[in-house]
């Protein structure tokens, strides 16, 4: 009875999640580990009590849109080009590494061939929340320890992106043999609208209505929704062109006003797409990934940290400097649930593979967060002499 009403449901969560946040913050997690964590506890697998995750996953998706779409609000094309020079050689040897590692760990356990190349696929990125979220900002930001983290989180998130692209164009293909067609004529040309229609429209209405600041906050949702039913109407997925609405406006000097004041709404969507992350996990299969999920997760926690304290060496001298970077991106990402939820709703992986990516997402969430805030400078480091906003 309990999951018939939203309102009932929302209480549910956002209470459980402020009660379980303060145990987070006390034992210095990540809040989102609460967030799955409570759906787990009130999901179907558990006490039941909140039943209708269809719908809120419906809405938690809205939540990612807004990430993809402060994403690409930091993607300023001079900085975005800078990175790729700097960068670009890094992000692509270690995703080719990572995502080897992930195949052959999944072939091991007699997975199929397609999933474990999407389990190799999701093993390549870093979490972007937790990167961020543990990397002060007052102290590391404009330091090259901040400098090469946020970098190549960004360039992980552009080759999330593409990948999001060919997992969504290849659901289509099964169905329409024109699918991935369509899909690669649609991406350059809702770029280039989108581009243009900042230039021509969005920006000399900002630059005559800036001083009503609910004017542009409401534009700003409405371009970011317009791009994503634009991309839903093409073929691309809705979050692809949140993304591309997020870089349109990148170049906008009103671009980062915008993305400070959409941080709360993002945040709120983000505690339901969480949420339903751990009340979607499936524990009665936990039996069949344990071992796979331990597996996984240790080689994520050794071979990541190693391969970036190498991959960044000739741009960074400093090997405590490198080994820091190397275990600040040593997890999977929001973007390897993202991709795993999709891949199984088109019927492209297992269940099993699944929740295999997800199981995993989740351990290692929790033990490199341990890591970063037991032996690195962060917000809620466990040794105060750390501890920087």
């Amino acid at each position: 009875m309990y999951g018939d009403s939203v309102v009932f449901s929302f209480f549910l969560i956002f209470t459980g999640a402020s009660l379980l946040a303060t145990l987070s913050l006390y034992f210095r997690q990540p809040i989102l580990i609460a967030y799955i964590l409570l759906g787990g506890l009130l999901g179907p697998y558990g006490l039941s009590w909140v039943s209708d995750t269809a719908l809120l996953e419906d809405v938690s998706h809205v939540g990612i849109m807004f990430l993809l779409f402060l994403i690409g609000l930091d993607m300023q094309p001079t900085h975005l080009l800078s990175m790729l020079k700097k960068g670009s050689w890094v992000a692509i040897i270690s995703s080719f590494i990572f995502a080897s590692t992930g195949y052959a760990g999944a072939w091991l356990f007699g997975f199929s061939h397609i999933d474990c190349l999407l389990i190799g696929a999701a093993t390549m990125f870093s979490s972007t929340i937790i990167g961020i979220k543990l990397l002060p900002t007052t102290v590391l930001h404009h330091k090259q320890t901040g400098e090469l983290v946020v970098g190549l989180l960004l360039l992980q998130d552009l080759i999330a992106i593409v990948l999001l692209i060919l997992v969504t164009a290849t659901a289509d293909l099964e169905s329409n043999a024109s699918g991935i067609i369509v899909s690669l004529l649609a991406l350059p040309l809702l770029v280039g609208l989108s581009l243009l229609m900042v230039r021509w429209v969005l920006l000399p209405l900002i630059t005559r209505f800036d001083r009503f600041h609910e004017y542009i906050f409401l534009l700003a949702i409405g371009w970011c929704l317009a791009c994503a039913a634009a991309a839903s109407t093409v073929g691309l997925s809705a979050e692809i062109g949140a993304f591309i609405g997020g870089v349109s406006l990148a170049s906008s000097p009103i671009s980062q006003y915008i993305a400070i004041n959409l941080k709360p709404i993002r945040d709120f969507f983000l505690v339901l797409f969480f949420f339903s992350v751990g009340a979607g996990f499936n524990i009665n299969i936990i039996g069949s990934i344990w071992l796979p999920t331990l597996l996984m997760s240790v080689l994520v926690m050794l071979v990541k940290p190693a391969t970036f304290g190498w991959l960044v060496k000739p741009m960074c001298r400093k090997s405590d400097t490198r080994w820091e970077v190397g275990f600040r991106l040593g997890q999977t990402s929001e973007f390897s649930i993202l991709l795993a939820a999709l891949a199984w709703s088109t019927g492209l992986i297992s269940e099993a593979a699944a929740m295999l990516i997800q199981a995993t997402a989740i351990v290692t969430f929790i033990t490199s967060s341990y890591l970063v805030v037991w032996f690195f400078k962060s917000p809620i480091a466990i040794k105060d002499h750390l501890r920087h906003d």
